[in-house]
C-alpha cells in the first residue's frame, strides 16, 4: 500500500525565520507558547525538511499507570512504591530512545519499509 500524507494548508500557520551563521534559529513567541516548549526541541530530518517540536517528558505520565500498576501487583506500597516507581521511571526515557535508534536503523537499511495499514491495521468502510 503507498503511503499518503495529508496537510491542511488552512491549519498550517507559515513565517519565515533566519538561521544565524552559526546554524541557530528562533522559534516565533507564539508558536513557543501555543506549542509548550521548554528548554529542549526534537529536531527531525524528514525528506522534504526538519520538523522541529518540543520535547514531551515521557516520564511525566505515558508509562506512570503500567509502571505504578506493576509495581502493586509486586506488592509494594508507600515509600518503598514511590522509591522503585522513581527507578523504574528513569529507564524510560533511554529504553525509548533506543527503540527510535532501532527504529531509524531499520528505516535506513530498507527493512523497515511498511505500509500505514500494516501499522495500524486496515481502515473498516
Amino acid at each position: 500500500m503507498e503511503r499518503v500524507t495529508v496537510r491542511s494548508e488552512a491549519n498550517m500557520k507559515r513565517k519565515i525565520i533566519s538561521v544565524s551563521i552559526k546554524r541557530q534559529v528562533t522559534i516565533p513567541q507564539k508558536y513557543f507558547e501555543a506549542l509548550g516548549f521548554h528548554n529542549e526541541a526534537e529536531c527531525i530530518l524528514q525528506e522534504d525538511g526538519i520538523l522541529i517540536r518540543p520535547v514531551r517528558d515521557i516520564n511525566s505520565g505515558e508509562f506512570s499507570e503500567q509502571i505504578l500498576a506493576d509495581l502493586i501487583s509486586q506488592g509494594l506500597s508507600g515509600q518503598e512504591l514511590l522509591e522503585h516507581f522513581k527507578e523504574q521511571s528513569k529507564k524510560v526515557r533511554p529504553a525509548v530512545k533506543k527503540l527510535i535508534a532501532q527504529a531509524d536503523a531499520l528505516v535506513k537499511s530498507g527493512e523497515g519499509k511498511i505500509s500505514l495499514d500494516e501499522v495500524f491495521g486496515a481502515e473498516d468502510h
